[in-house]
């Protein structure tokens, strides 16, 4: 018997400032959906999940849940008034007895409920919202750019956690690599059009050429049909003009369907530079050593950057990948060891807190009054790679429109914030370019273009992000950073790393000796790539995911352990410890189904 939907919308309309966003949307999902919401950065895609969450009315159309179905939305910028800890606001929808739930989530998202909320971060604030919307489990979870501000390790928690999770789940992102380990379903927004795929992210793009193309084709044909009847309406009209009226409205119509197609929004026209050539030492870093108070950066990096070489910076938030870039550069000085650079250097640098931009001013300001792109006497123009540009011409090539240039840097989104300094970064020729999380907020075709450009880049490049895709696209080396001061060199992205990772390794070895029968002898060692050869592309994900899982699931187990363990929770707080103990069950029944699955998928590959 078939379920019920868990949410439809039928023939939304819906307009903004006079431009149609939606019009005649119709819209389903069903229990076990685990869709990804997909387009360009403006589309819609926030706005079309708000309507889901029935924060948005539409102009047209209705949105149906249910009676008892549970929808829950995270918030990208949440309203935080009246609560005093990050902590009180996740659980603020939970009964008392649950509210150890948000101590669980917030281990694997790295915050800490007890942060007064007046002092907490943008990033801090979001983690809070996920948090929350983890924790009450609703049936339905809409999550608008999750893991923006999280570390890689946390990314590969929560996509452990969505991975395991009976809820169904719609889900905007633009890290690839998250949205092709957790999807089955795609909604892809493109000019108004909602368009739906019972596939997951993996193949997204392919489809998308294949639509645009057949689009194109379509508009060629449109073209010759109105060229033909076009030279027909001037040479043979006059001597049949009653006879072949028709033809001519005929004509105004196929005209008028030409100028009603919208024509898709092009990429960025970025374009990357390289200035004079550097040294072929690029940096020559030697026991490089920092801390601050008793925290400690790093202690003894060794690390040479030749010229041409990508070298990705990883690890947890606040490990202090961004103070190891300063050094290296020479902003900031270490406490032991040297730093040698190079010579003819030329440097240029994308900082992630955009505190190059100032927010009260235009972009136009932000562009004019860059000393570096300054032209003498021209108050309109900018300096770009040696030749003058009119400044709205060259806000055009990072697809901004006229009326943006003199508004506030402040009301720009994210991603428009990320264009417009990448903007200032390419107007001058470079030979070695700092990228502080280039890659938040921008969409994928940005994405795939600022990953094209820093392939044919002739300079050297020093990358922090938390974009495993866009690493492994990238990067030549990875500098891990594990924490304690420990920095370990990795040849390769980050895919490279993960594969290399001693302790991973380790653990993973321990784990298959444990589960292999005492009789069969142990197995000689394999490449990975030819250990996951028996397994499809989905089963060796999901093979790469379990250990991650069953992890989460142990750290799980224990914590409820030591609040069962507490002698007095039966008499004071029985609905607590019912709950508890009912998780734990759950817990225990998940994770002998999760190592189950290990085995079998091990021993298969």
């Amino acid at each position: 018997m078939a379920r019920a939907p868990l949410l439809q919308l039928s023939s939304i309309s819906l307009t903004f400032g006079g431009n149609p966003v939606f019009d005649g949307l119709d819209l389903v999902v069903q229990p076990g959906d685990r869709v990804a919401l997909v387009g360009r950065n403006g589309s819609g895609k926030s706005t079309l999940m708000k309507v889901m969450a029935g924060l948005v009315d539409p102009d047209q159309g209705s949105r149906t849940v249910p009676p008892g179905v549970s929808v829950g939305y995270m918030e990208q910028d949440p309203d935080l008034s009246g609560f005093e800890t990050l902590g009180d606001f996740a659980a603020s929808a939970l009964p008392e007895a649950e509210a150890y739930r948000v101590a669980m989530v917030a281990e694997g998202l790295k915050f800490r409920p007890e942060t007064p909320v007046a002092t907490a971060s943008g990033g801090e604030r979001r983690r809070a919202a996920l948090a929350k919307l983890l924790a009450e489990a609703p049936e339905l979870m809409l999550l608008d750019e999750p893991t923006n501000h999280l570390d890689i390790q946390a990314i590969e928690w929560l996509e452990g956690e969505l991975s395991s999770t009976r809820a169904a789940f719609v889900l905007i992102s633009h890290d690839r690599a998250f949205l092709r380990a957790l999807t089955r379903n795609t909604l892809w927004i493109d000019r108004g059009e909602v368009r739906r795929r019972e596939a997951g992210f993996d193949g997204f793009e392919e489809w998308r050429e294949t639509v645009w193309a057949e689009e194109d084709e379509a508009r060629h044909k449109l073209e010759r049909k109105i060229k033909a009847e076009a030279k027909w309406a001037v040479e043979g009209i006059s001597a049949r003009r009653k006879r072949n009226m028709g033809r001519v409205r005929a004509l105004a119509a196929l005209r008028a369907e030409r100028a009603a197609m919208i024509r898709r929004q092009g990429t960025a026209a970025m374009e990357l530079e390289s200035g004079t050539t550097s040294g072929k030492r690029v940096i020559e870093a030697k026991g490089l050593t920092k801390a601050f108070g008793d925290r400690r950066i790093v202690t003894g990096l060794d690390l040479r950057v030749l010229r041409g070489d990508r070298v990705a910076f990883v690890g947890p938030n606040g490990v202090g990948k961004t103070t190891i870039l300063k050094m290296l550069v020479g902003e900031l000085a270490p406490d032991a060891g040297t730093v040698t650079l190079g010579t003819n250097l030329e440097i240029a640098v994308f900082d992630q807190t955009r505190a190059q931009l100032d927010p009260e001013a235009s972009l136009w300001e932000n562009l004019t009054g860059d000393p570096g792109m300054r032209v003498s006497g021209a108050a309109d123009q900018v300096m770009v790679r040696g030749t003058p540009r009119h400044v709205v011409g060259y806000l055009k090539d990072f697809l901004f429109d006229e009326r943006q240039a003199r508004a506030p840097v402040k009301s720009l989104s994210g991603g428009e914030k990320a264009r417009l300094l990448l903007a200032r970064l390419m107007a001058r020729p470079s030979n070695l370019l700092i990228l502080d999380e280039p890659t938040n907020d921008l969409d994928i075709e940005t994405l795939d273009l600022l990953q094209d450009l820093l392939g044919d880049y002739d300079g050297t490049v020093l990358l922090v992000s938390h974009d495993r895709d866009f690493i492994d696209r990238v990067a030549t080396a990875t500098v891990a950073l594990e924490g304690a001061g420990r920095a370990t060199v990795y040849a390769g992205g980050w895919s490279d790393y993960a594969a290399q990772r001693p302790a991973e390794a380790a653990a993973q070895a321990t784990k298959a000796e444990v589960k292999r029968p005492a009789a069969e002898p142990p197995a000689a060692p394999v490449k990975a790539e030819a250990k996951a050869s028996g397994l499809s592309f989905p089963e060796r994900k999901r093979l790469e995911a379990l250990p991650g899982i069953i992890a989460r699931l142990e750290a799980e187990m224990a914590k409820l352990g030591e609040l069962l363990s507490d002698p007095d929770l039966f008499q004071r707080e029985p609905v607590k410890f019912r709950k508890a103990t009912e998780a734990l069950a759950e817990r225990q029944s998940a994770l002998e189904a999760a190592e189950m699955e290990w085995l079998a998928l091990e021993e298969r590959a």
